[in-house]
């Protein structure tokens, strides 16, 4: 089992899907819970790198992920058996301005048809994330995103965890790319550089204006 753990962690960073000591991943079994500790290096982790724990608060929780709280929640909501926890840069940037990620390529949209967006004050590991991602997945969604913060997405082993996070992190580079395509910046999109535009006076010099500002609510 921690093979599989060393082996995706590894392929989540070259992904580029976590960072440091970014990330985590669990595995359910029966009433435990076998998830990557605090602070743990997913692309070289080490043999104690993973803890057990229970499906409820127990001594060990202090040593695991601060969002074992997050995985318990979640594998109470739905029959999810493996989590995983990343931070894609091209998803966490959408999720910035998005509601709901909308897959537009044929991958994306075969295994995920939308993917929520939940906003939460305290986004690492905090009750307000359990109280509004658990329904999510509860509702048959296989994978979500925390506003700013990262993905979840679940499946019956680990491995269909990391296949969803890298489509997931494929879609939202496609959506991104696909926007500047359709509105290009002259000077940067096209390697042009753009002159200044040359400013006519709309009154010759010397005549005053009466001035006429106003406060604008914002």
């Amino acid at each position: 089992m921690k093979d599989q753990f060393k082996e995706i962690g590894k392929m989540l960073y070259a992904e580029s899907l976590i960072h440091g000591s970014a990330g985590n991943i669990s595995i359910r079994q029966g009433d435990k819970i076998y998830i990557t500790k605090t602070k743990a290096i997913l692309s070289k982790l080490e043999e104690d790198g993973v803890i057990e724990c229970g499906m409820e608060p127990g001594d060990n929780d202090k040593e695991a992920s601060v969002e074992l709280p997050v995985h318990r929640a979640i594998y109470k909501s739905c029959k999810a058996l493996a989590i995983v926890h990343a931070h894609p840069v091209y998803a966490i940037s959408l999720s910035m301005s998005e509601e709901k990620i909308l897959p537009q390529d044929a991958e994306g949209k075969f295994y995920m048809k939308s993917i929520p967006v939940v906003r939460a004050r305290d986004s690492i590991g905090s009750e307000e994330v359990i109280k509004y991602l658990s329904p999510v997945f509860a509702a048959g969604y296989v994978a979500a995103m925390i506003r700013g913060h990262g993905s979840f997405a679940i499946g019956q082993d680990i491995e269909e965890c990391y296949r969803l996070t890298s489509t997931l992190e494929n879609t939202c580079k496609i959506i991104v790319i696909s926007r500047m395509l359709a509105h290009p910046q002259p000077g940067i999109n096209q390697g042009q550089s753009q002159k200044p535009r040359e400013i006519r006076r709309a009154i010759p010099p010397g005549i005053g204006v009466m001035d006429r500002s106003r406060y604008h609510k914002r």
